[in-house]
């Protein structure tokens, strides 16, 4: 039973009691009949009912209807007659759990809102100091040459390599932008296509196979495989997110004696490669943000060493792209393992 329902019915007998209170004492004076009294008890009770449930009916339509246009205009009642209208209405036990229920998305949407706007300063100072590092290096160097250095042939070469490599830096970190901007808007076409995952990963370690001896790491397969191993993937999108991992795991692996391991599983539909190092590893706070863009574990260091800090958000469209997943467990002092799959062809 409604609400509206019980209160009319409790206002209608209210009012239908007094009247035969009142009618009682009226028979105990002048002795009216008890068919009369009871006939009027009746129909005082009907009429009462009748009045009261419209009227509170229409009143809570109204209020319910206010509450309703303030949680949201998705929710506004649009009723064009009174069977609509019953329709569509809770009830008035629904109502506080209705507005409960959006008080909560309404605060979880506060939440996002503010984290998001968190991360939006960072990603600008992030970028800001990005690209503000080889803009004011170039200023000095050409600043330097121009106030007599160029004639100073101890420097003027010396500062003009150095100019060379911070408009690198520059490009560097303008193309993988405009990568990521490609991939999130869906302009970037895959071209999928059958190829041995082993025989890439070859070719990417010849291509980091100086940087590792620099770096005393060694790059290995984590088994002989004697059959390849086929993916039906974009070679070139596979070699980028490839690239970037052991590149990473390189530079940010461990100083003396690093290793970088290259795992394959066989998952049914899919194959699993990973990526390990033995590497410092990453805190377990950090781990949830590695794939933003610009975010880096250890500033300091991460500039040091190069880089852009666009290389793991690339590692993470390109995965995305494939409609596959990425993940990565990694434990402080021992190193770091990046898992992804791709579609075994």
């Amino acid at each position: 039973m409604r609400e509206s329902t019980r209160l009319a019915i409790r206002m209608s007998l209210f009012i239908s009691i007094f009247y035969l209170i009142s009618l009682s004492f009226i028979y105990l004076v002048k002795e009216v009949k008890i068919e009369y009294i009871l006939g009027v008890f009746l129909l005082s009770s009907i009429f009462t009912f009748w009045i009261i449930q419209l009227h509170v009916e229409n009143y809570i339509y109204q209020k319910i209807k206010v509450i309703y246009k303030s949680i949201s205009t998705q929710k506004r009642i649009k009723t064009t007659s009174k069977k609509e209208r019953k329709q569509i209405l809770p009830s008035i036990d629904n109502v506080h759990h209705e507005v409960v229920a959006w008080s909560k998305d309404y605060q979880d949407q506060i939440k996002e809102l503010q984290t998001l706007e968190t991360y939006r300063k960072e990603y600008l100072g992030n970028i800001s100091h990005e690209l503000k590092t080889p803009l004011f290096n170039m200023q000095g160097y050409v600043s330097t040459l121009l106030d007599g250095g160029l004639q100073d042939e101890s420097i003027n070469v010396k500062f003009l390599e150095r100019t060379e490599k911070s408009i690198e830096r520059l490009i560097q970190i303008v193309e993988e932008l405009d990568t990521i901007s490609h991939l999130e808007s869906g302009q970037l076409k895959l071209n999928k296509t059958r190829f041995n995952i082993i025989e890439l990963v070859k070719d990417i370690f010849d291509l980091y196979e100086v940087k590792a001896v620099e770096r005393e790491c060694i790059l290995v397969l984590n088994r002989t495989y004697e059959k390849p191993i086929h993916v039906f993937a974009d070679r070139e999108q596979v070699h980028t997110l490839l690239a970037n991992l052991i590149g990473n795991a390189i530079k940010y692996g461990h100083s003396e004696k690093g290793k970088v391991k290259i795992s394959f599983f066989d998952m049914n539909e899919n194959i699993l490669i990973e990526v390990t190092d033995n590497g410092p590893g990453i805190l377990k706070e950090d781990l949830p943000r590695i794939f933003e863009r610009f975010y880096r574990t250890d500033k300091a260091r991460s500039r040091d060493t190069g880089g852009t800090g666009l290389g793991l958000a690339i590692v993470k469209h390109i995965v995305e792209a494939h409609t596959q997943t990425i993940n990565v467990r990694s434990t402080p002092g021992l190193g770091t393992t990046f898992a992804f799959t791709l579609e075994k062809a």
